[in-house]
């Protein structure tokens, strides 16, 4: 299966403390964010910062620069200092079909792959395309706030004015088997909102979600994590079927409800993923 990927944590370029110690936050992945967190005239000191840190110290987690836009003054300066160093994606905001041309060109000869940002009314509508441009492009996060400026609509707690972008989104990426990121929750001092919102993006088909605090990465994790109810069903349904197997029959139930070939499927990997997480060993199959 791909990489676990729960959480996104939005790391300040141009914040020495955060950069340096990025790897204490429990972040499945780290985004050290070269754009909109890093004012203009600190642009340089930023890149250099990441690109120092990322040169010196090492991080367990799945490491992502976010870099300046194509028509910024900085986009060059920012990929020719990125592709020489040791990082998994590079996160392109305002992501265009055009945009993956460019970067993909960029790569050649690299390991690098890409993560769009998909943050407006045309980036989502164009979506599937976008992530069809390349096979370095790996998947998306929604970018909810550019997103609503773009859509003349205000951002609110429920994300009620992102719930068709949402649903596109995620389609598009799981039609071409690419992971997809919510959008943060930037009210960082309401966790029962955080945790409500991450449900909800959960339930949609997200894989994770972005944070902007390191507070966030606790409540996203657990929430994108299989929960213990669901591990003990799986099991059940695994051991069931492989019962049924023994004894010749195709068709099986559990608690009165028949088990068919997608469930199945979905108990497989809730397992898998439950077994990256050592949440259950393989002893506990047997």
């Amino acid at each position: 299966m791909n990489r676990i990927r729960r959480s996104m944590l939005f790391i300040p370029g141009n914040n020495p403390g955060m950069v340096q110690n990025g790897d204490v936050f429990d972040s499945d992945a780290l985004i050290f964010d070269l754009e909109d967190s890093v004012a203009l005239e600190e642009k340089d000191a930023a890149r250099e910062l990441v690109k120092q840190a990322l040169e010196t110290f090492e991080f367990n987690a799945e490491l992502i620069v976010r870099l300046s836009p194509l028509d910024s003054p900085f986009f060059e300066a920012d990929i020719e200092a990125l592709k020489k160093l040791p990082i998994n994606m590079i996160l392109l905001p305002k992501a265009s079909v055009e945009g993956v041309k460019v970067l993909e060109k960029q790569l050649r000869g690299t390991n690098i792959n890409i993560m769009v940002l998909i943050e407006s009314a045309l980036g989502v509508e164009k979506v599937f395309d976008i992530l069809s441009t390349s096979e370095r492009c790996l998947g998306l996060m929604l970018g909810g706030e550019d997103l609503c400026v773009d859509l003349n609509c205000k951002r609110t707690k429920s994300g009620q004015e992102l719930l068709y972008a949402r649903m596109r989104v995620v389609n598009a990426a799981k039609a071409l088997n690419k992971f997809c990121i919510d959008t943060p929750f930037t009210d960082v001092n309401d966790e029962e909102g955080l945790q409500k919102d991450a449900e909800f993006a959960k339930a949609l088909g997200f894989d994770g979600k972005a944070a902007i605090n390191p507070r966030q990465i606790i409540t996203i994790n657990k929430v994108f994590s299989p929960s213990e109810h669901d591990i003990k069903h799986s099991l059940r349904i695994l051991e069931a079927r492989d019962i049924a197997t023994k004894e010749g029959k195709g068709v099986f139930a559990i608690d009165g409800k028949m088990v068919d070939l997608p469930i199945i499927k979905r108990a497989e990997y809730i397992i898998e993923v439950a077994k990256k997480l050592k949440l259950v060993s393989d002893n506990d199959e047997d």
